[in-house]
């Protein structure tokens, strides 16, 4: 299997500094909850949680509340968290410490290599939220979804896994719609306008989406491995 191209799919690693208490938790709290190098070889889930009943991925965490929130609400599920952004792993790792969450692990770095090294049908659900939208058209090589990447996704979910796609950028929504319907194994369940314009009913707003950053109210893109 050939590792994703050294291409990054996200902006910037770090803006201001991290607090202090946040800053330690790097040192107490991450190592113990830190997803194995995927880099270094394969990771099986039942390794880093073996009693969970399901298995969670969320690409891309931001500062960690969506992650944190649904973990929260489903202690028996285990849920990997990806983020490259030094602030955004500092937040949740606050998260994480606040609640007293057992159920989370977290990659400090490209989700993409997580998704490489996991096994085959390892995973129930994959979130991809407000991923960078790389307007520029010359850009748009950087965004994360790519016929490649979704290949991969089919490849570690689970037979009726989900995956959750959702973006503030219209361009964003029209490309991922396309490669994702384009994609062999998963199907769109949308069925009216109202099942990409209305959030999910486990759906957690975020302070990001709160900011209403891009040029659309948050499209929802549901599909299913069929």
């Amino acid at each position: 299997m050939s590792a994703h191209p050294p291409l990054r799919s996200f902006g910037r690693i770090k803006s201001r500094a991290v607090k202090p208490r946040q800053a330690a938790l790097f040192d107490t709290l991450l190592p113990s909850i830190r997803v194995p190098d995927p880099k270094a070889g394969p990771i099986d889930p039942a390794t880093l949680m073996p009693d969970a009943t399901h298995v969670w991925l969320e690409i891309g965490f931001g500062g960690g509340e969506h992650m944190a929130a649904q973990a929260a609400r489903r202690p028996d599920v285990l849920v990997i968290g990806c983020e490259p952004f030094v602030n955004g792993v500092a937040s949740a790792l606050r998260h994480v410490d606040e609640s007293g969450l057992r159920n989370v692990r977290i990659h400090p770095d490209d989700g993409r290599d997580v998704v490489h090294a996991l096994p085959d049908a390892s995973l129930d659900r994959v979130f991809i939220l407000f991923p960078d939208p790389w307007q520029k058209a010359r850009h748009n090589k950087r965004r994360l979804i790519q016929p490649e990447f979704t290949a991969e996704l089919v490849r570690v979910l689970k037979p009726g896994g989900r995956l959750r796609f959702v973006t503030d950028w219209k361009d964003y929504a029209d490309w991922a719609l396309e490669r994702l319907r384009a994609t062999p194994g998963l199907t769109w369940l949308a069925e009216s306008a109202d099942d990409w314009r209305i959030a999910p009913a486990d759906h957690v707003v975020t302070r990001y989406e709160e900011k209403r950053l891009g040029d659309t109210p948050p499209i929802f893109l549901e599909f299913e491995l069929t």
